[in-house]
């Protein structure tokens, strides 16, 4: 493994079974991400529910130079399978305030990355801590050509998945800080 195959995840994250994990008949590699919250997992699941709106990572790259929001936007948690979420997914199943998972909608990116599919994994870490683990699962390479494609999608994945995980936890915390200010001036 390398830290383009797995990033911020434990051993016990690695050993834990994801929705996504089921989803590919023979899945190749599984690509794992994952980062500590400040913030009750109800809060960062919430956010996480933003990918509906946007990407939350590198938005000049992904999100034709628009901003994702950073006020949360409450349609996004009216959930339901089928659903478009950031453009080229759709919702495959959920559990509020445990997972989301979701397949790459059929297009340009599954002609050049295959079939695609990803679960982000909510996890109470405490009563105000969460841990949130992305999970990857593609095609297993059948040529050269596919495993150069497998080997490029973990690296370039790494980069982009790495600031939205980042992005939603920081997010996730600066509300979560909000509400406890406004709390504690009550």
């Amino acid at each position: 493994m390398s830290i383009a195959t797995t990033w911020g995840v434990t051993r016990a994250e690695q050993d834990r079974t994801y929705p996504c994990d089921a989803m590919l008949p023979d899945p190749g590699d599984r690509l794992m991400r994952g980062v500590d919250v400040a913030a009750p997992a109800d809060v960062l699941f919430r956010w996480v529910c933003q990918f509906r709106a946007a990407p939350y990572s590198y938005d000049w790259v992904d999100n034709p130079g628009r901003r994702s929001p950073r006020r949360p936007l409450p349609w996004c948690w009216d959930l339901e399978v089928g659903q478009t979420f950031s453009t080229i997914f759709t919702l495959e199943s959920f559990v509020v305030g445990e997972h989301l998972t979701f397949r790459m909608r059929p297009g340009l990116s599954t002609r050049v990355f295959g079939d695609i599919v990803l679960t982000y994994a909510v996890v109470a870490a405490g009563p105000e801590q969460s841990r949130l683990v992305a999970v990857i699962r593609g095609t297993r390479a059948t040529s050269r050509a596919a495993a150069i494609r497998n080997r490029l999608l973990a690296w370039g994945d790494l980069v982009m998945m790495r600031k939205q995980l980042l992005t939603f936890a920081s997010l996730a915390a600066r509300e979560h800080a909000e509400r406890s200010r406004a709390q504690s001036t009550v």
